[in-house]
């Protein structure tokens, strides 16, 4: 008889075939690490996708879509923002089936030279609010 609205199909075989993927999530460690980069003014999507690259040497839109939780337009917002910096570059690859080429990226320097750069900028804009700062005193005196 089978389940009310499906025919038995006990005569025949049906064979369905997926592709496998790996999906990869963030560690707690690498969470904490998110949080760090935000808590530095890092927006958070590109704190994001800077951690999950930094653990992934080539991903996929696809595959930062997963691992990361964000929307492909968020994505895409992102890796234009981290192309126009340098900190990404990226390749097409013919996809799998018809249609247009899969898009892979990597960072394009190692995650600490990445820190470097986020460190000086800070640097700079503390530096620019000190001299605001002085300036205001300035007009005191």
């Amino acid at each position: 008889m089978g389940i009310k609205g499906i025919e038995d199909c006990s005569d025949r075989i049906m064979v369905v075939r997926m592709r496998e993927e790996t999906v990869t999530y963030f560690t707690e460690k690498e969470e904490e690490f998110v949080n760090l980069l935000i808590e530095i003014g890092i927006q958070k999507n590109i704190a994001k996708v800077l951690v999950f690259l930094a653990k992934t040497p080539e991903a996929t839109s696809r595959a930062i879509e997963r691992g990361t939780d964000m929307r492909q337009s968020e994505i895409s917002t992102v890796m234009k923002c981290l192309m126009d910096w340098e900190w990404i570059r990226s390749c097409e690859c013919p996809s799998e089936n018809k249609g247009r080429p899969m898009k892979i990226y990597e960072l394009a320097k190692p995650i600490h030279e990445i820190i470097d750069c986020i460190e000086n900028e800070k640097k700079k804009e503390a530096n620019n609010k000190l001299d605001l700062v002085q300036k205001s005193r300035e007009h005191l005196g």
